[in-house]
């Protein structure tokens, strides 16, 4: 906490903020309303928070830590979750607050500035806002959502295993995922509440987007094989 400091537009007048710490996150919080665009693009998978134990969903990005491999070609991912968009910034009582040690502002590469010539919000600033409400709505409706499912038992763990072409073997464990079986075992009068709740949508994208993790371990095979993105 000490090294962070209220975003102040005389002192951070010169500020700029770039996503370059998103080529190092491989496991990205996802709140329950972006579950379904994030599916689109990412396996969206849940674990455990690793002090409190608490469930969260997140979309996997890469298959070990510090890599990426959802970027695309110029190096910007096709959905980028609140949790991103909000890196380097958290909120302080009423205010905005910054670490200034932070990847996103270390200047390296594209950047965008956080206020304009005037001293307003720059667009910059106001994505980092939305996503920071985003966040502070999302995050206890989510855990409502996986209170929902864990009490119908639609949570289930999910080990992954993959072998590289250098002879590397990886295995993901600790990570969950919702149950088709039973989900489709419940009776009529839940899958109704769930309908209506939004949930089966949730459901649904989320079980779907384990397509992805495929073309995720190809894009690392292909990068340790040195093979272009």
């Amino acid at each position: 906490m000490e090294q962070w400091e209220l975003l102040d537009r005389q002192r951070h007048a010169g500020l700029r903020v770039s996503a370059a710490g998103d080529a190092t996150r491989h496991f990205v919080q996802l709140v329950a309303d972006e579950i379904v665009p994030a599916a689109l693009h990412y396996p969206v998978l849940f674990t455990r928070h690793p002090d409190t134990g608490a469930l969260y969903a997140g979309a996997v990005m890469g298959l070990k830590p510090g890599e990426n491999h959802a970027l695309g070609s110029d190096g910007r991912l096709p959905y980028r979750p609140a949790d991103l968009e909000r890196q380097g910034f958290f909120v302080s009582g009423e205010n905005i607050a910054i670490d200034p040690a932070h990847a996103a502002f270390a200047g390296a590469g594209e950047s965008d500035p956080v206020f304009d010539m005037d001293g307003e919000p720059a667009p910059a600033l106001h994505r980092v806002q939305a996503a920071l409400r985003r966040l502070h709505k999302g995050l206890p409706e989510t855990d409502t959502l996986l209170d929902r499912f864990m009490a119908h038992g639609l949570i289930e763990p999910i080990d992954l295993s993959f072998q590289f072409d250098d002879g590397e073997r990886l295995r993901l464990e600790a990570l969950y995922t919702i149950s088709l079986d039973a989900l489709h075992a419940l009776p009529d009068a839940v899958v109704v509440e769930l309908f209506r709740a939004g949930d089966l949508q949730i459901a649904y994208a989320q079980t779907g987007s384990l397509h992805h993790i495929p073309t995720l371990a190809r894009r690392r095979n292909d990068r340790l094989a040195g093979l272009p993105a």
